[in-house]
């Protein structure tokens, strides 16, 4: 473990640090300019992440943010509308740069078909005619979540997938993945990540959330697509020198999806030990935790005291669960809250 013993850091799977393992990988990584030709090390991981995704091609991105906003830019034009979830991340965590940088406006769609997914007939309802006044918006682009941050780490399983593009594309929509914890989705399913991107435009993953890279994302599609992202990375300030020092701890951490599947069972853990103490918990499919409570800013302070460390989502508090907490973490977090004491 890599805090202190008084403290149990539950606030997000990227608060993890690059192992020795990880560490010495980069310090021996090949590299040279990606920007004038390209690091080795950088198209390593990109072809190879591009295979995992089931995707022609990969580029290489220093944040999972700017993935999405790559592919909604190239995506969208200007004062296109585009559909998404309601608390997708695209919508609430990347400050308004959908409208803001790639011109396109954002339409909400409920999880009428479970946590963090629509059905196909909301998508279809919600693009409406394609043949209205020339003074409507015309709806171009649907983006998926797998895993929904804010539904709790929730999975869209593979046909539930396969129907919603389907109905993108009855529509003409394109369709983008943002799948920054894809490969949670893909363990709790026991599927490969390339069932879960089928028939889907681009789409994003990141290296940096549950699986101890300390920076990097990629964004994936076709050929062509992989150029003009290319481009936009460039425009957007993402043209990284020598990257493969950080493309080597990204493809180390594509060696360690398999044990996503441990921090899963500590979320089951951790949500049953809530359950026992009233909190209003459901058993989560990956590795996150939202858990109701009537008072959420003094139930934050309350573990701040007791030396757990959360965030609020959704109107809940949210425990991630990571593979930087101690094996004993989750029984002594639970045993922290049932004594109200740290020590």
């Amino acid at each position: 473990m890599t805090f202190t013993a008084a403290q149990l850091d539950f606030r997000s799977d990227t608060v993890t640090r690059p192992d020795e393992t990880m560490r010495s990988a980069m310090a021996s990584a090949e590299v040279a300019d990606n920007v004038i030709d390209t690091d080795p090390t950088v198209r390593a991981l990109e072809q190879r992440a591009a295979k995992v995704l089931g995707m022609p091609d990969a580029l290489w991105t220093p944040s999972g943010t700017m993935a999405n906003l790559i592919a909604l830019s190239l995506h969208l034009k200007r004062g296109d509308r585009f559909l998404a979830t309601r608390g997708a991340h695209v919508l609430n965590n990347e400050l308004g740069s959908a409208a803001w940088l790639a011109g396109g406006m954002p339409e909400t769609l409920e999880h009428d078909a479970g946590p963090g997914r629509p059905t196909p007939e909301a998508v279809e309802m919600a693009v409406g005619m394609a043949d209205g006044p020339y003074y409507t918006l015309r709806t171009t682009l649907l983006c998926l979540e797998n895993t929904h941050n804010a539904a709790g780490g929730a999975v869209t399983p593979p046909h539930e997938h396969a129907q919603l593009v389907a109905a993108a594309r009855d529509k003409g929509l394109k369709v983008h993945l943002d799948g920054a914890r894809l490969w949670h989705a893909a363990v709790a399913l026991g599927v490969p990540p390339a069932a879960l991107t089928v028939g889907v435009d681009s789409v994003s993953a990141c290296f940096s959330k549950g699986l101890g890279a300390p920076v990097g994302s990629v964004v994936a599609g076709s050929v062509e697509f992989v150029d003009r992202a290319r481009r936009m990375r460039q425009m957007l300030g993402g043209g990284v020198r020598q990257g493969g020092i950080l493309a080597a701890a990204c493809l180390v951490a594509l060696d360690r999806v398999g044990d996503l599947g441990e921090t899963h069972e500590a979320a089951r853990r951790l949500a049953a030990g809530l359950n026992e103490f009233g909190w209003e918990v459901e058993t989560p499919q990956t590795n996150i935790v939202l858990a109701g409570v009537p008072d959420l800013r003094m139930a934050l302070d309350h573990l701040g005291t007791l030396g757990i460390l959360a965030l609020p989502m959704s109107g809940r508090v949210r425990f991630v669960l990571h593979r930087d907490l101690a094996p004993t973490a989750v029984e002594d977090a639970l045993s922290r809250i049932k004594t109200g004491s740290a020590s």
